[in-house]
């Protein structure tokens, strides 16, 4: 589950930047996380939840905000949505896809006290 060590960076940069705010907690983090991007949702909730225990994370809301995949046809120019970074262009049916977004993974926000 490589989920987990994704949180537990999550969690080092959202306490790196606390610390430098001189916050005493986090209270919220915004993530922006690809439907492409390999990660799993579910799991990542699940290892947010274990990474933050014990830390200034502790009771901190963790947003997750799904990124769509899409992607541009190379052959035919035309966008589309993708659901994987195997999909045929719906209007060509080649499997040239150029991805314009869904592979995204990142800290949008952190609110801290």
């Amino acid at each position: 589950m490589h989920e987990f060590s994704i949180a537990v960076n999550i969690v080092d940069i959202a306490i790196e930047h606390a610390e430098k705010a001189n916050a005493r907690r986090v209270n919220e983090v915004e993530l922006e996380i690809g439907e492409l991007s390999g990660v799993v949702y579910e799991a990542m909730e699940t290892a947010m939840e274990a990474a933050i225990k014990g830390t200034l994370l502790d009771g901190a809301e963790i947003k997750i905000i799904r990124i769509a995949g899409r992607g541009r046809c190379n052959d035919c120019g035309r966008a589309f949505e993708l659901a994987n970074l195997f999909d045929p262009c719906p209007w060509c049916g080649t499997f040239n896809p150029e991805v314009m977004a869904g592979k995204e993974l990142r800290i949008k926000s952190i609110n801290v006290d």
